[in-house]
């Protein structure tokens, strides 16, 4: 906010162009509240209408991709994200990074109310936010997970974050990011990541990236069918020695948390009591 990349007073604009398109302006303000005016507008129209899709133009990072999506699943929807940031993946065989890690997120209702599942991944192998705190840190990066300038791998991370991140399954990871690019940015009117401005640093103003929202009610569709289908399929992964769902390890730390608290290095708590100086 004191760097002017989030105007902490932004108040978010909510246009609904057709029954089941709703547009909301983040005024380059923080996406969470943004998303939030969205949701209330979404989830009775998703209710009435089967599909609803939502986008978010001129915002900030929204965070954890998942945590917004499982919100719909824990109104009895299908929700899926997408949100692009500023380019750091260079196309495979080039060099000049065109898109964001640019998440992309499932999560699916269960039978009983609940949450099936939460998918969410990058099209990078890590998150971006991983190599910057293995630079804070002083750390080497492994193996694959950053490229240099030239494309070639690195195991610097301050070398990976001047050239780009490695895109997950090479050409295939690229794919997923163009495909987020396109719901996230394109469709919502936000800037590209080859447009937009770092997260971090003074540098460029607000990144005015953007966010992607569909969400559907599994009644208008499968019905009944729809919780059936989903248990099958969940009892197939989580019946096999060693495997499981998506987010199951969230949840895990979840639960451990709030009976442990949460652990913290000492070089992150030194980088806070700086801000309230």
């Amino acid at each position: 906010v004191k760097c002017g990349k989030v105007d902490g007073t932004a108040v978010p604009e909510i246009i609904q162009p057709r029954l089941s398109a709703i547009k909301v302006d983040a005024k380059t303000g923080f996406a969470h509240p943004a998303i939030e005016a969205g949701f209330i507008e979404l989830i009775p129209l998703v209710k009435s209408n089967g599909c609803v899709g939502l986008t978010i133009s001129n915002s900030y990072n929204c965070g954890v991709l998942g945590y917004h999506v499982e919100r719909l699943a824990e109104a009895g929807l299908v929700g899926i994200g997408f949100t692009n940031s500023p380019a750091s993946i260079a196309p495979v065989g080039g060099k000049k990074p065109v898109i964001g890690t640019n998440p992309f997120a499932l999560a699916v209702p269960d039978s009983a109310g609940g949450v099936a599942f939460v998918l969410d991944q990058s099209a990078s192998v890590v998150a971006k936010s991983e190599i910057i705190m293995r630079a804070r840190e002083g750390d080497s990066i492994p193996e694959g997970w950053g490229l240099d300038a030239e494309g070639q791998t690195t195991t610097d991370p301050e070398i990976a974050l001047k050239g780009s991140m490695a895109p997950s399954g090479g050409y295939k990871g690229f794919g997923t990011g163009l495909l987020v690019e396109v719901m996230a940015a394109a469709l919502s009117g936000a800037m590209l990541g080859l447009q937009a401005s770092p997260f971090s640093g003074t540098a460029g103003g607000p990144p005015r990236t953007g966010q992607c929202f569909l969400a559907f009610d599994p009644n208008a569709y499968s019905g009944a069918e729809f919780a059936e289908r989903i248990t099958i399929l969940t009892e197939a992964i989580q019946s096999q020695e060693g495997a499981r769902l998506p987010g199951d390890r969230r949840k895990e730390n979840r639960q451990r948390i709030e009976i442990e608290g949460v652990e913290v290095e000492k070089s992150l708590i030194k980088r806070i009591q700086t801000f309230c100086t």
